[in-house]
């Protein structure tokens, strides 16, 4: 295009020199075929020369120029292909990008239609509301506080509210659920670790929860966030899901129990205490999870826990003592387990000792059920004795508002010949 320019700049240059030359010529040249001015004859020779010296210029610029168009024009058509297969290629992309942008908007209105039927179950989540209900490897009976629910004239709303969750897990399924415990907006979030709470409380839900994948998810928020609501609310969930005995081994293999550790060590809230207390009371239920337990940290967290004098928590922690106490006691009369108590070596006794005759009864009777346990067991008499154990159990022996505790340390103390020969030496009679 250049060569171009250049060559019709060059053309009017000459046009202009020759109409020049021709007035010059006209005016000092040749008149009625004679020469005026012989002088001049040179400088008309001088001029054709030149002109003819330019013309040449000009004819090897067209003929540059030309060779200039021709290698575009080649090149223009070597881009044409590539370009169509571009277009192609964009128009491609661009619808990619449009259904993107559709599925993205049905997203956002799947996740609003979510947040909105999250947000109307505003009830307060009580995940351990079913912890103290008597169920084989879970503890033992205890119905205080259910019975009190029972006869709540709050039990129609609550079953109310318990069909919302239902139906809401079966309009949108445990995944879609599972997928709001990761999103950004906090709201959603503790929202949505609710509903799953409230499903793990139900028996038929927590198998099928945990195959879903939704203990992962749960524990992934103890290890992830730190905000206490959230982490209380998953640590309650996972509370429900331990009372059932095939999720206990699974949340042991997952991490469950450092996590749970961790969680306490990190809480402020005296109700997170009470959710990690309950969830670590449900796996010590278990006669397989009793050495794991210990190594992991779950004993000791437990124990760290009676810092927080909150009633409801020290009875989660006296629930999981009692627990772990019975398991260990069976584990000796089938001879599985010698030597000391894990609890008594761990420090635990004392406590024990202290709330025996707690004036809180959920408090008490844990603590009574687990001396007994703990004193089924010969090889940790003089301990209980030195620690004052013995006392505690007289005065259950007599004074147990529970027949069947009353029975249980009677029996225990007359079958233990240490425990017998140490009433002998105090003169006590039973």
């Amino acid at each position: 295009m250049s060569c171009q320019m250049d060559y019709m700049e060059s053309i009017k240059k000459l046009e202009e020199k020759w109409v020049l030359n021709q007035q010059n010529h006209g005016e000092n040249g040749v008149i009625n075929g004679t020469y005026i001015r012989e002088g001049h004859v040179a400088s008309v020779s001088d001029e054709v020369s030149e002109v003819k010296m330019l013309l040449q210029n000009e004819i090897n610029l067209r003929k540059a120029a030309d060779e200039e168009i021709n290698i575009l024009r080649n090149q223009l058509a070597g881009f044409m292909p590539s370009e169509a297969g571009g277009d192609a290629d964009t128009v491609k992309l661009q619808r990619l990008l449009e259904d993107e942008k559709r599925q993205k908007k049905r997203l956002e209105e799947e996740v609003i239609i979510l947040q909105s039927q999250l947000s109307q179950l505003t009830f307060e989540v009580d995940p351990i509301r079913r912890l103290d209900r008597g169920r084989s490897g879970n503890g033992f009976a205890g119905v205080d506080y259910l019975s009190h629910v029972r006869h709540s004239p709050l039990k129609d709303i609550y079953n109310g509210q318990r069909a919302s969750i239902t139906n809401l897990h079966e309009q949108v399924g445990l995944q879609k659920i599972f997928s709001l415990l990761e999103s950004e907006d906090p709201n959603v979030r503790i929202h949505a670790v609710k509903v799953v709470a409230n499903l793990a409380a139900e028996e038929a839900n927590q198998e099928r929860i945990v195959e879903a994948g939704g203990l992962t998810y749960l524990l992934m928020l103890l290890r992830s966030w730190e905000d206490e609501t959230i982490r209380r609310v998953a640590a309650g969930a996972i509370a429900n899901l331990a009372m059932n005995e095939a999720n206990q081994e699974f949340i042991m293999a997952q991490g469950g129990i450092s996590l749970l550790a961790m969680t306490a060590a990190d809480a402020e809230d005296p109700q997170t205490l009470r959710m990690v207390a309950g969830a670590i009371a449900n796996l010590c239920g278990n006669d397989k999870l009793q050495m794991s337990l210990r190594s992991e940290g779950g004993i000791k967290a437990l124990l760290q826990m009676v810092r927080c004098r909150h009633p409801d928590v020290l009875s989660q922690v006296a629930r999981g003592i009692a627990n772990f106490a019975k398991c260990e006691s069976r584990a000796c009369t089938h001879g599985t387990k010698a030597g000391r108590s894990v609890l008594i070596e761990d420090g635990s006794l004392p406590w024990i000792v202290q709330n025996a005759n707690n004036e809180a009864s959920l408090i008490r009777r844990h603590t009574e059920l687990a001396l007994c346990h703990l004193a089924q067991h010969e090889v940790n008499a003089k301990d209980m004795i030195s620690g004052g154990a013995l006392w505690e159990l007289v005065r259950i022996s007599r004074d147990c508002s529970r027949e069947d505790i009353r029975t249980l340390a009677s029996r225990t103390l007359t079958s233990s010949s240490v425990f017998s020969s140490e009433l002998r030496r105090l003169r006590i009679h039973l």
